[in-house]
């Protein structure tokens, strides 16, 4: 754990230093303005203003700043002024690789460059930032070099090629990270070579050998940490947060910013539940032996005895037999399954996965087996959370906790034992607000309706500070908004005319527009559906045809759309949030449906009966919150800065005869919208399409 020192005796009140500070840097005529000639918002000054005030006084903070107010900058410069004088850790948190990169690459260098130019920020100019990323995403020096001398043992001729190139381009990386190498490298052999076992330790690895401990070096040095909400919820999931009363979200006296905070609930649920698939299970004893090929292969190939061996295939062959019948029997006619009953298989894997626990125990404690030690003890414990985990689903241990099976994997044919608490502001309360410090939640949609309450029930963080920054955007003059009244209603039986509905009205609406439309869907077999129709008649108009679900991917997608500028672009979950495209290649958002979650997702199902069990309504209180927060989200993938403009094409005819259409709508950024249909299209739609984009 890192220690940081407190704020040195002496002093002045470093409140009230940080918070004048970030006044004359943010001011209408402050430092921001002359010495970078940036635009002053009134917005970002006082978020800047408010991040600096909690940082100082150790207190929470809710923040909602529309797109356009510049929070990036708003919370990191008073951060980086409260780190560089408290001698205290800033913990940055996205949950988007592109903010993190935005963050490390563009945001610090602005901070910085700022520093240098004002006489009176300059000790702040050498600030040091790092960016952390889990163990399993380095490369370690130590056990590459054993993977070398055992590929014999570890590997086909394939993977002996993957270890090859994973030795080139050692001497190329000064990172060593996972997403450097390009093809991303094989799981099967990167899992033999990365930082995330205990063989990459102290003993054996040094920053001057190991990846992992040269940026733990750097982390323990660094004024600002940028992380992942992922990553940060793992770790604190794990138990690595200050023990006791020590101050702290993470490292002993740090403070934090969460930024894309409306993810945090979904993101947190899934680290403080169970996962365990059939592939995860199996691979981890193929890992251990497996005799298919001319050669046997695996960690205990060749220092195994020949019944440790058979222990280890019994065990597979255990495994297999109780994930098929899973598939089989539960999840035969249904992809997600709830479970209510405990006891509902038989756990006859626990026999054997106890013996080769066993074994690799006796084996690690053999001296002959010294250079494979960590790796034999790793296994063993990996394979005993496993077997507890899987324990802990068969019997519904936990009370607070929901738990379902699942198919996994692209094409179904994993099985998934998973649980998750069904409440989890009772989590986030305790190792996020009441920990002593400075924590600020921030993003451009936090609020339904106008109200937070939804979002802080939520978090756990009822009764906290709050505050609201509306887009500085012009809205009014750059923005067209229309919505259909003749889409048909959602339903399984005319499944199919909606679709026929949704691709005529796709194709007519995007060949109306100049740039790019991004067209936003909630199932992945309505998009594939879609795609298939508007193929031929894109190919037809020459515009290129992008869906997610392909060979590309996200990032590539991304990529294809920009450098087209006229693309059509087919997107679900992830695009809904997080993908930003400034410029003519953005030209128009369609939404395909009310972004609802699954009604028969089991959280949600069993969040619903506890909010039934209260008195509550779940459809109020959870599941119309929910969905005005996504559903703004995607209406912000659309305005990007001050100069963009563009159409939102709204294709869900409730927004307008269904009584909670109206929570939709006045969330929109203006009220004024367009009624549009099949007969009214030329007339409504395309005169504003051609005008929007002259102006």
């Amino acid at each position: 754990m890192i220690n940081f020192a407190e704020a040195p005796s002496g002093q002045s009140d470093p409140a009230l230093d940080i918070v004048a500070l970030t006044q004359q840097i943010f001011a209408e005529d402050g430092w921001l303005c002359s010495a970078l000639e940036l635009e002053h918002r009134p917005q970002q000054e006082a978020m800047a203003l408010s991040s600096a005030a909690a940082f100082a006084n150790n207190e929470p903070l809710l923040f909602e700043a529309g797109t356009g107010v510049g929070k990036s900058l708003a919370y990191l410069i008073p951060g980086i002024l409260q780190s560089v004088v408290s001698k205290r850790p800033f913990l940055v948190s996205s949950h988007t690789i592109a903010l993190q990169q935005q963050i490390e690459k563009k945001d610090l260098a602005i901070c910085r460059h700022l520093f240098s130019r004002v006489e009176a920020l300059k000790p702040f100019r050498d600030f040091k930032f790092s960016l952390l990323v889990g163990r399993g995403n380095y490369l370690c020096g130590h056990r590459l070099a054993r993977a070398i001398e055992t590929r014999v043992d570890l590997f086909g001729n394939a993977q002996s090629e993957e270890l090859e190139r994973i030795v080139d381009w050692v001497g190329q990386t000064k990172t060593g990270m996972r997403e450097e190498l390009r093809p991303s490298p094989s799981m099967e052999v990167w899992d033999w070579v990365n930082a995330d076992s205990s063989a990459c330790n102290r003993k054996h690895c040094t920053p001057e050998t190991c990846f992992f401990r040269r940026a733990q070096a750097q982390r323990a040095e660094a004024n600002v940490i940028i992380v992942n909400h992922s990553l940060l919820f793992s770790l604190i999931a794990a138990g690595l947060s200050p023990m006791g009363d020590s101050r702290g979200v993470l490292y002993t006296n740090d403070f934090l910013v969460l930024d894309e905070a409306h993810t945090i609930p979904d993101t947190a649920t899934d680290h403080f539940g169970i996962s365990v698939s059939s592939f995860a299970v199996e691979r981890l004893l193929k890992r251990l032996y497996t005799h298919k090929g001319k050669k046997p292969r695996g960690l205990i190939a060749k220092i195994g005895r020949r019944d440790d061996q058979m222990a280890v295939l019994k065990a597979l062959a255990e495994a297999e037999i109780f994930f098929n019948d899973i598939s089989q029997r539960i999840l035969r006619k249904n992809s997600v399954v709830r479970l209510h009953e405990a006891n509902w298989a038989s756990p006859q894997i626990a026999r054997p996965f106890s013996d080769v626990i066993r074994r690799l125990k006796i084996m690690a404690d053999d001296d002959g087996n010294k250079q494979v030690r960590d790796e034999l003890r790793d296994q063993a414990n990996q394979l005993h959370k496993y077997l507890i985990a899987i324990h802990e689903c068969i019997e519904l241990k936990e009370e607070g906790c929901v738990y379902w099976l699942e198919r996994g994997g692209r094409k179904g044919q994993l099985t998934v034992l998973r649980s998750a608490p069904i409440e989890i502001a009772p989590e986030l309360r305790t190792t996020l607000f009441e920990r002593d410090t400075g924590v600020v939640l921030t993003s451009a949609t936090l609020t339904s309706a106008g109200r937070m309450e939804a979002f802080q029930e939520r978090t756990g963080a009822h009764g906290l500070e709050s505050a609201v920054e509306a887009s500085p955007f012009d809205y009014q003059s750059k923005l067209e908004i229309f919505i259909s009244s003749d889409a048909p209603q959602p339903s399984a039986s005319q499944g199919r005319l909606d679709l026929d509905y949704l691709s005529e009205m796709i194709r007519f609406c995007s060949l109306q527009v100049e740039g790019g439309t991004l067209v936003l869907f909630t199932s992945y077999s309505d998009l594939a559906t879609v795609a298939s129709a508007l193929n031929e008649p894109m190919q037809k108009a020459g515009r290129l045809l992008l869906s997610q679900g392909g060979e590309l991917s996200r990032s590539e997608l991304k990529s294809d759309f920009i450098e087209t500028g006229n693309a059509i672009l087919l997107g679900t979950d992830s695009f809904w949030t997080g993908f930003d495209v400034p410029g003519p290649a953005l030209s128009q958002v369609i939404m395909t449906r009310l972004p609802f979650d699954n009604p028969g997702d089991p959280i949600r199902e069993a969040r619903g009966e506890a909010i039934q069990q209260k008195g509550g309504q779940p459809f109020a209180e959870m599941t119309l919150p929910e969905a005005v927060i996504r559903f703004r989200q995607g209406v912000g993938r659309l305005i990007r800065s001050n100069s963009d403009c563009g159409i939102l094409t709204l294709l869900d005819s409730r927004l307008l005869n269904k009584p909670y259409g109206k929570w939709f709508t006045e969330s929109l950024p203006k009220h004024e919208f367009t009624v549009l249909n099949k007969k009214n299209r030329n007339e409504a739609f395309t005169p504003v399409a051609h005008r929007i984009f002259r102006k």
